[in-house]
């Protein structure tokens, strides 16, 4: 099943795929108007941004677990 999107700027059709280069956009123009117009503002982020969690040892060790489980080139040999 091949998926199709829209276009975020012209909402034209695109293809998703791996030979789509400028995805999810139709073409490079529309990538740019769309990267202007975060620069200009007129894109936000509507949530508000969290405060700060302050992590524990313990939370710092889960997250550095998590890690070293995805990411196994950072692992000493034994």
């Amino acid at each position: 099943m091949t998926l199709k999107v829209a276009c975020p700027t012209c909402k034209k059709e695109v293809i998703w795929q791996a030979e789509s280069q400028h995805r999810p956009f139709c073409s490079k123009r529309c990538q740019l108007i769309d990267i202007g117009d975060w620069a200009d503002e007129n894109h936000k982020i509507s949530q508000p941004i969290q405060g700060a969690t302050e992590l524990n040892e313990e939370m710092l060790d889960a997250i550095e677990e998590q890690f070293l489980q995805h990411n196994k080139f950072f692992v000493e040999p034994e």
